[in-house]
């Protein structure tokens, strides 16, 4: 699956945002202050550090949903918390585009820029490419990028813990 440069990392933020403990959303957006415009506060008050958590879990929701229309309701749920303002821009050289203003507060810019990460991938490349690791213990949120839709896990790691788990299981018996 091949997809534009900034549409992948904007929905690679919006997995990374989904799969994040969210204790201190601070922290979140300080690891990944290079998504938002330079001067931006990465502080949130306790009302929007709720509304990051929510992101998340609507993040989430996408992902686990098993349906085309709820992939629809949760994705359009997901949308109506950005406030897309795109804008294209070379800052880095390469012309692109941004989707919030570049002075909007940071969860704006946030969320909008993984609603739009999000719905970009699910729209041209198909809801079925989101997905919750299968792995035992683990439900992080995966984009499947390979050719033939059909990625499982989260990792490289919890593919291969499986497997091993697995191989065990069968000579136990």
């Amino acid at each position: 699956m091949d997809y534009d440069t900034y549409g992948s990392s904007a929905v690679e933020l919006a997995i990374d945002l989904a799969n994040a403990d969210l204790e201190s959303p601070e922290t979140f957006l300080t690891s990944h202050a290079e998504w938002f415009s330079p001067g931006t506060p990465l502080e949130l008050s306790g009302k929007d550090a709720g509304r990051a958590r929510e992101t998340a879990q609507l993040i989430r929701a996408v992902a686990l949903a098993e349906s085309q229309p709820e992939v629809i309701d949760r994705l359009n749920e997901l949308l109506a918390l950005g406030r897309p303002r795109p804008y294209a821009t070379d800052h880095d050289g390469e012309l692109h585009l941004h989707y919030a203003r570049a002075d909007a507060p940071v969860l704006e810019q946030l969320t909008t820029t993984v609603a739009m990460g999000l719905s970009q991938v699910v729209v041209q490349h198909g809801w079925q490419r989101l997905g919750v690791c299968s792995a035992e213990g683990c439900d992080n949120v995966y984009v499947d990028t390979s050719r033939n839709a059909s990625r499982r896990y989260c990792s490289n790691t919890c593919a291969s813990r499986s497997t091993v788990a697995a191989y065990r299981a069968r000579r136990k018996t």
